[in-house]
């Protein structure tokens, strides 16, 4: 491995960090890296609960191994999200920075797959509301998925670039960026990538993050939180990313208190002496990481949010709906093109405004479409939170958990007649139909586990 890594790289960790070279290039060649995971507050399992726990993050968990977490029905049941344990820092970040008892409005830019954004959604209130945005429509579906099993409704899912954010002006308490880069902080774990990294590749991510926080800088409000942060190691990404940001904008840097046994590097930028925390592989059990953290001093004005009353057809449609879901009061019905969700009251303005600025690909939970006098519920509905304790579940073992999953015909001995929730171990995994001489699987196509011979 390191005969692999530029030299300029080495050079310019060693003279600008005092990097210790041996254990540091001795924790690349590392085969084996960490594996941890981030348990689902809201979905409690018996699983992982003894395992280590991350320091900086509550729900965290070291394995002593990776399982094959495909086979693993609670991870299709969003029990836990398999997570980078450096990028769970973010955590501790958060709670130095913000009052999460407050109603807040955040936005997660650089959103997919949904590590961040599934943690920042187990830290927030019920009446606060996660934008978690992906900029490449491919990588938009994976994210919509992981925070629809997450289960959460006070969350949309956006496909936008940073520079359509512009017009939300002073919209977000809190703006997290997980900003592209060279990527040198995953070598460990992807060792082909080193032959990708060049100086003059960390020179066009260095431009590219400056253009991202440039456009993103007006959405925040006046004392609001930006978070930034990279798998990068190198300077040009972090450190002076900090001294530009604060050079250019009306930004202060907020120091995170770190214990010592944690292993974290805190750093000094060179010119505005902003705080950053470094990530070593020879120092954490996790991957390279750096992430700083500021606030916003000035105003570039605010949105206004209006909250018109609630679109509902009829009545009827309203009384068939609310039977699915449990019986919050602050849950508003919205029909979008041809789908219902549900969506809290206190968001419909939100809903309003962004629909107008934004592309949005998933606002609170999708419950399904009406056909006829009935509804055909949605994914969405079964993982959630919202839905209704009255609706029928079925629990079945893991072997017929695993043929559910594979979207194959599941067999099941009842005398009840409709639709029904297939759960492992009391968890949602999604819906049947119950008729009288089959089983329609109705888990979607698209999240079916593929390979046949998974046991």
């Amino acid at each position: 491995m390191s005969s692999k890594l530029p030299p300029a790289f080495i050079r310019s960790l060693r003279d600008n960090y005092q990097l210790e070279e041996e254990s540091f290039l001795k924790s690349l060649s590392n085969s084996s890296p960490v594996t941890s995971i981030r348990l689902n507050p809201y979905k409690p399992a018996s699983i992982y609960n003894s395992a280590e726990r991350v320091l900086w993050c509550d729900q965290g968990r070291y394995l002593s191994e990776r399982p094959f977490f495909t086979a693993d029905p609670l991870f299709h049941a969003g029990c836990y999200y398999v997570q980078e344990a450096s990028s769970m820092f973010l955590e501790h970040v958060l709670k130095n920075s913000l009052d999460l008892n407050k109603k807040l409005t955040v936005l997660d830019l650089c959103a997919a797959p949904g590590g961040k954004s599934t943690l920042i959604s187990s830290l927030l209130t019920a009446q606060s509301l996660l934008v978690a945005n992906e900029i490449i429509k491919t990588r938009v579906p994976i994210l919509a998925d992981n925070l629809s099993k997450w289960g959460k409704e006070n969350v949309f899912v956006s496909n936008n670039d940073p520079r359509d954010f512009q017009k939300l002006t002073g919209l977000f308490d809190a703006v997290v960026i997980d900003a592209p880069c060279s990527g040198s902080g995953m070598w460990r774990k992807d060792p082909d990538s080193i032959n990708e990294w060049s100086e003059s590749a960390v020179q066009l991510c260095s431009q590219r993050q400056k253009r991202i926080l440039a456009d993103i800088y007006p959405s925040i409000n006046k004392d609001g939180i930006l978070i930034y942060s990279t798998c990068s190691y190198s300077k040009e990404e972090n450190e002076e990313i900090s001294d530009w940001l604060c050079e250019n904008f009306d930004l202060s840097s907020i120091r995170i208190p770190v214990a010592e046994d944690w292993g974290i590097i805190e750093t000094l930028s060179e010119k505005q002496k902003c705080h950053g925390y470094r990530f070593y592989p020879h120092k954490v059990r996790g991957e390279g990481f750096f992430i700083a953290c500021f606030k916003k001093n000035d105003s570039t004005g605010n949105s206004e949010v209006k909250n018109p009353r609630k679109n509902i057809q009829s009545s009827k449609e309203e009384e068939l709906l609310k039977m699915w879901i449990n019986s919050d009061p602050d849950i508003s019905i919205k029909l979008i093109n041809d789908s219902y969700f549900a969506i809290r009251t206190e968001h419909i303005g939100y809903l309003h405004l962004l629909q107008s600025k934004l592309y949005l690909k998933k606002s609170g939970v999708r419950l399904g479409k009406i056909m006829g006098k009935d509804l055909i519920p949605d994914h969405e509905l079964a993982l959630s939170l919202l839905l209704n304790p009255g609706v029928k579940k079925i629990n079945i073992d893991r072997d017929q958990a695993l043929t559910y999953l594979k979207r194959n015909e599941i067999k099941i001995e009842t005398d009840y007649i409709g639709w029904a929730v297939i759960c492992y171990q009391d968890k949602a995994l999604g819906w049947a139909k119950i008729l009288h001489n089959r089983i329609n699987n109705y888990y979607p196509k698209e999240l079916r586990i593929v390979n046949q011979n998974i046991t």
